[in-house]
């Protein structure tokens, strides 16, 4: 087999970053890369410039997977997005970092650099370096510029996306931020758990601090052991959703006089989307908590059942029935059942308690039309031609101003004019004005 040699003899391999030709030979292999194979790639190609054993990312760009991590197997997978969310505080774009971080649980020497591209929360990336000598500031500076080209071309990359990889998109940050409102309630439930024995005035002080230690023990194995809970799952069986939902109202009437008595649902292997059993939970655990602040309670009363293609969730307690809708806002209780097309009904009688009802539908709403910009379809050189038909330009003119043939610059504006659906250059001109253009600056990437 021949090897690749370049003009001066060398392997390809061996071509120096001080070379503006090796450096731009090996930017253009990082952007040909498909982006699941990005990081092994950047890997490889970075491995001569900043010798390491694991390469991390942890990046605003990409919602769909904002943390990743490739190298060294026993490494790789033991680096959490809270140390390098922790690491990023310290990084600033476009400032190269090199020091000790904590990764993988303990301090580690590392190599951190940041990029923000407009309209991002910015991009990370640590490298575990594999010595600990201080890195050359011509190495740092090269760096920096690799990722910044990396973070600004994936993020083209994610505004120019079809519509299937922004619905994953979509669908994935409202997966992470079920979660995290799932741990959210998880917390204040401990919280409000842990105060109770500290609140109650039928406990001394030794037995009141025991339980609530023995409470903010068994939140923390709870809340650890919650952050992998049904990761992967979609759905649950209705009686494990509500055996769930009981294991959170238990601790928050352990040390009341306040009686809690549950009702499961009747057909308890039903299966309830994860979103709605969430919701049903929430909205359930922030209406209990509202309840126990009213004086004279002695009891509630928790039920879910299945009406038609809805949960019902029942919440009902003997109290002074003075109980207002919007006194379970604080919770966010009532923008969680919107946001699923359900309904909140709060039913007071003075003197006699108050009943709060939640219905959420169990199949999705339907889809919102979404109203798509006429010009996304169009490809980046498309953009640029589209740019000069709006400035009035003719096809010689277009040739010359982007460096095309005039055979290409008609082929462009064949294209456009069936993608925008239109007959006419003008009628494509009106549809570039009414976007915006022509743009002040016509700066595109070329395709």
């Amino acid at each position: 087999m021949v090897e690749d040699v370049h003009d001066s003899g060398e392997p390809a391999g061996a071509r120096s970053w001080e070379r503006p030709d090796g450096a731009l030979a090996r930017a253009v292999e990082v952007l040909r890369t498909p982006r699941p194979a990005l990081l092994p790639r950047l890997s490889e190609i970075l491995a001569d410039l900043v010798p390491h054993t694991v390469l991390a990312q942890l990046s605003g760009v990409c919602t769909y997977s904002p943390t990743n991590a490739y190298g060294a197997a026993d490494l790789a997978g033991r680096i959490t997005t809270l140390e390098l969310a922790q690491l990023a505080e310290a990084v600033r774009p476009g400032r190269p970092w090199q020091g000790e971080a904590v990764l993988a649980g303990r301090p580690r020497p590392a190599v951190a650099v940041a990029a923000a591209p407009a309209g991002t929360n910015g991009a990370l990336l640590v490298l575990v370096r594999a010595g600990a000598g201080p890195l050359p500031g011509q190495a740092l500076a090269v760096l920096q510029q690799v990722w910044e080209l990396v973070t600004t071309h994936s993020h083209h990359r994610a505004t120019d996306a079809a519509p299937v990889h922004a619905a994953a998109s979509r669908a994935s940050a409202g997966a992470r931020a079920r979660a995290i409102a799932e741990l959210s309630g998880a917390h204040a439930s401990a919280l409000t758990a842990i105060l109770a024995p500290l609140r109650s005035a039928a406990l001394d002080d030794a037995t009141a601090r025991r339980s609530a230690t023995e409470l903010a023990v068994d939140a923390l194995v709870g809340l650890r052991a919650g952050a992998d809970l049904d990761r992967e799952l979609s759905e649950e069986p209705a009686a494990t959703a509500f055996a769930r939902l009981a294991d959170e109202l238990r601790p928050l009437l352990r040390h009341s006089p306040v009686r809690l008595d549950l009702l499961p649902p009747a057909a308890g292997d039903r299966s309830v989307p994860a979103d709605t059993a969430h919701t049903a939970r929430a909205a359930v655990r922030s209406t209990v908590i509202a309840m126990l602040e009213q004086d004279n309670l002695t009891r509630l009363h928790v039920s879910w059942q299945f009406v038609a293609d809805s949960v019902r969730a029942v919440v009902r307690d003997d109290g002074p029935g003075l109980l207002a809708a919007d006194a379970l806002t604080v919770h966010r209780t009532t923008d969680r059942i919107a946001a699923l097309s359900g309904r909140l009904t709060v039913d007071a009688v003075p003197g006699w308690g108050t009943t709060v009802t939640v219905d959420l539908p169990l199949t999705m709403p339907p889809a919102v039309p979404v109203v798509s910009d006429p010009l996304e379809g169009l490809q980046p050189r498309e953009l640029e031609v589209l740019d000069q038909l709006a400035r009035g330009r003719r096809n010689r003119e277009i040739a010359l101003a982007l460096h095309i043939s005039e055979s290409t610059v008609k082929f462009h504006v064949a294209n456009i004019l069936a993608k925008l659906g239109v007959t006419s250059r003008g009628e494509a001109a009106a549809l570039a004005h009414r976007a915006g253009m022509p743009t002040s600056t016509a700066l595109y990437a070329a395709s």
